[in-house]
């Protein structure tokens, strides 16, 4: 296991790693799970009754970037390319996290949930990419393919215990692979990475549930801070982070994919507001939306209710499109974009 990283000094016991039984690893919080019965039910409605709503009918507007662009673009430039794939300028250099590029979310090519549009770059026109920072190992955030064809443009991998090995497997030089337990950090070009706990689990197939860790990531560039949620359910964490490290310039946090089936492990959009007040940030940055049909939900109700949510709490929110920069020393709100995808009439707009 190729790992180089500090765990933090503080004196602070209630920080605490990651718990880890006979391989597996568990969540600090007992998480109830979705027995076979449940599970074997949800994928049959995913089959074969998911609501029509859960996919766009019209087309989602997607800002093409190229390599000259990102290379003229300010610092603490943010750039969406799709679900929690996300590009952020630092330093003068990129840095990527859960870059995923493939046409599904899925171990298949030919089956799984697809791609609503395409990325707004392509893996061979991205610029070197300093690191890229992983949050654990499922299809829609780990995607082996650009994985593979990233390893010769990419200087560092971060990632939670195990997923480094991962990525080892698939043919990453290892002197490049830094994995971090819950509270651990390292330090890259200046920029200090702490992986922080989430609430989620991990498995890319029958056999392997948990074996790898999850994580979410606070990156400290200088006075910026930036906080990326990876997947994650709600629990009093966020508060430990924030204490620990806020207040953050800017939260990238997990609004999409959420159900009363699975309420743990994915935040509903009034918990990723208080998740984002818990943290302590300042502009709110809604991801893991807009790309692939992972729910039963609209596939713009994330935004809907985020968005008013935010309005009724007085929280400062971006929602640029993929591929528009939100830029960290200039903020804007950006705009309401998806509203001009498919007719606010629409008779399925609230979702089940």
């Amino acid at each position: 296991m190729a790992t180089i990283s500090t765990r933090l000094d503080t004196s602070v016991s209630t920080l605490k790693p990651s718990q880890q039984e006979q391989g597996h690893f568990s969540n600090h919080a007992p998480v109830q799970h979705v027995g076979f019965g449940k599970t074997m039910q949800i994928f049959w409605k995913m089959l074969f009754h998911k609501p029509r709503s859960t996919r766009p009918v019209g087309e989602i507007p997607v800002q093409s970037l190229t390599r000259e662009q990102l290379f003229a673009a300010p610092d603490h430039s943010v750039f969406r390319l799709g679900h929690s794939t996300v590009l952020l300028k630092m330093r003068g250099k990129f840095w990527l996290t859960d870059p995923v590029f493939a046409e599904r979310a899925s171990p298949f090519s030919w089956a799984g949930p697809k791609r609503f549009h395409q990325p707004p770059i392509s893996l061979e026109e991205l610029p070197p990419i300093e690191a890229v920072i992983l949050s654990h190992n499922h299809y829609d955030h780990l995607d082996r393919k650009a994985v593979v064809q990233l390893a010769d443009k990419t200087r560092h991998f971060l990632a939670p215990l195990g997923v480094g090995d991962t990525l080892i497997k698939w043919g990453v030089d290892a002197s490049k692979v830094r994995q971090l337990d819950w509270w651990e950090g390292t330090e890259l070009d200046g920029i200090r990475f702490v992986a922080t706990p989430a609430q989620h689990f991990s498995g890319r197939g029958l056999f392997d549930s948990n074996q790898t860790l999850w994580a979410s990531w606070v990156m400290i560039d200088g006075a910026r801070r930036i906080f990326f949620s990876g997947d994650t359910g709600y629990f009093d964490g966020f508060k430990r982070i924030g204490e620990q490290f806020g207040p953050f310039d800017l939260t990238l946090m997990e609004t999409g994919a959420y159900n009363v089936d699975w309420p743990h492990v994915h935040m509903q959009p009034e918990q990723t507001v208080q998740a984002h007040i818990d943290l302590k940030g300042r502009w709110l940055l809604p991801i893991h939306n807009g790309t692939f049909d992972l729910a039963f939900h609209a596939w713009h109700e994330p935004f809907d209710r985020i968005m008013a949510l935010a309005w009724e709490r007085n929280v400062l929110i971006a929602t640029p499109p993929m591929g528009r920069a939100f830029m960290l020393n200039q903020p804007a709100r950006g705009q309401a974009w998806w509203l001009e995808v498919e007719p606010v009439g629409n008779e399925e707009r609230v979702s089940e």
